[in-house]
C-alpha cells in the first residue's frame, strides 16, 4: 500500500520493515531538470500499478563531490531544493546515503544486496542500462537484471530525453547557465533557473551604499552562476518582486571568499530577515568585478539598477511568462 505523506530518509539505518516493498531508481537528479522529470514519471507509472511507493535513492555527498572535492562540477541546486522538487513531482519516499569510504568499498552485488533486496525490499527498479556501481564499477544494468531475474525485483530502462538534438543532462545546464543562456536552461528544466534559501545578516554595506540587499549563502563548494542578474523573487507572501542579484564571492571586499547570493529587489523596503526566498534568473548584466573605490562600486550598482528596470519594461511579465511583478 502506498504511503500517503512524502517521506525523507537518511542512512540505510533508519529504514524500517514498513519501508520495504517499493519501486526504486538511482541517481544524483541534480536540478530535476525534464530529463529527471522524466524518469520520476516512468517511476510513478509503475509505482501505481504496482500500488507500491515510489523511491528516490540518493546519495552526499553526490559520488563526483567524494573524489573530486573541489574541482566537482558545481551543483544546480542544495539538498533541501532538491528534496522539494522531487516531493512536488509526486515522489513517496527518498532515501539518501551517505557517500564515504565504507560506502565506496561496497562490491557491486554487496550494494544489491545490503541497499536494494535486505534494506528497502525492491519490487521493481528504474535506472539507466548505462548505470555502474560498485567499488570496481563491476555493476552494471546487466547483473541488476540477472540479480532481478532471480525473483528479486524487476528492471526498466529509463527513457532519455532530447532537446533541439541534445540529451537534457544537468552538464548542459550548467553550461547554459555559464554562458548566461537563460532561455535554454530554463527550457531544459522546464521553469527558470532558481536558487532558494533564506535571508540572513550581512555587513549592511548595501543599505549604507543606498542598495540594501537580502542575503542567502550558496552553502556549496562554488555556484554555478557567477556575475551580477536581472531577477523576480518569491517571498515568504507568495508575491513576486523584480530586482537585480549579485553570485560572488565579493571581491571589492577584502576578506569575503564564501559564495554569496545578495538581493537587492526595486522599490522595496521591508525587513525580510530569516524569510525563505527563491531567486529566479532572467538576464546576465555583467561580470562580477572588483573596484577601486566604493563610490566607484556605488556608481556601478545603480547601473545596475537601471539595467534590470530597462529590461522589465521592455519584457512585460504577462509576454514572457514570468509571474506579476511589483
Amino acid at each position: 500500500m502506498k504511503s500517503q505523506a512524502p517521506e525523507f530518509i537518511r542512512g540505510l539505518y533508519n529504514l524500517r520493515e514498513r519501508h520495504r516493498g517499493s519501486v526504486a531508481t538511482i541517481g544524483t537528479f541534480d536540478g530535476v531538470h525534464l530529463g529527471h522529470q522524466a524518469i520520476l514519471r516512468q517511476l510513478k507509472g509503475v509505482s501505481e500499478r504496482l500500488n507500491l511507493p515510489s523511491v528516490v535513492i540518493l546519495f552526499e555527498p553526490q559520488p563526483h563531490e567524494y573524489f573530486s572535492r573541489e574541482r566537482a562540477p558545481a551543483r544546480l541546486m542544495r539538498l533541501r531544493e532538491k528534496l522539494e522538487a522531487l516531493f512536488a513531482a509526486g515522489v513517496d519516499k527518498v532515501l539518501c546515503l551517505q557517500f564515504n569510504e565504507a560506502f565506496r568499498s561496497l562490491t557491486a552485488r554487496q550494494f544489491i544486496d545490503r541497499v536494494l533486496v535486505d534494506g528497502l525490499g525492491i519490487r521493481h527498479l528504474v535506472v539507466g542500462d548505462d548505470f555502474r556501481f560498485g567499488c570496481d564499477r563491476a555493476g552494471n544494468y546487466e547483473l541488476l537484471q540477472r540479480v532481478g531475474a532471480q525473483g528479486c525485483f524487476g528492471v526498466t530502462d529509463t527513457c532519455t530525453l532530447t532537446l533541439a538534438g541534445e540529451r537534457v543532462s544537468s552538464t548542459r545546464i550548467r553550461q547554459h547557465l555559464q554562458a548566461g543562456e537563460f532561455a535554454r536552461a530554463e527550457a531544459c528544466l522546464g521553469r527558470p533557473y532558481a536558487i532558494s534559501g533564506r535571508v540572513g545578516h550581512g555587513k549592511k554595506l548595501g543599505r549604507q551604499l543606498g542598495v540594501p540587499t537580502a542575503n542567502v549563502r550558496l552553502q556549496r563548494y562554488r555556484s554555478p552562476l557567477s556575475g551580477v542578474f536581472v531577477i523576480s523573487a518569491e517571498l515568504a507572501d507568495g508575491k513576486c518582486y523584480s530586482g537585480v542579484a549579485n553570485v560572488g564571492a565579493k571581491p571589492t571586499i577584502a576578506g569575503d571568499l564564501e559564495p554569496l547570493l545578495e538581493v537587492h529587489l526595486l522599490n522595496f523596503d521591508r525587513d525580510i530577515y530569516g524569510q525563505p526566498i527563491k531567486v529566479m534568473f532572467h538576464q546576465r548584466l555583467r561580470a562580477e568585478q572588483k573596484f577601486a573605490s566604493l563610490a566607484a562600486l556605488t556608481t556601478q550598482l545603480q547601473d545596475d539598477i537601471r539595467g534590470a528596470q530597462a529590461y522589465f519594461a521592455a519584457v512585460p511579465p504577462a509576454s514572457t511568462g514570468l509571474p506579476t511583478l511589483n
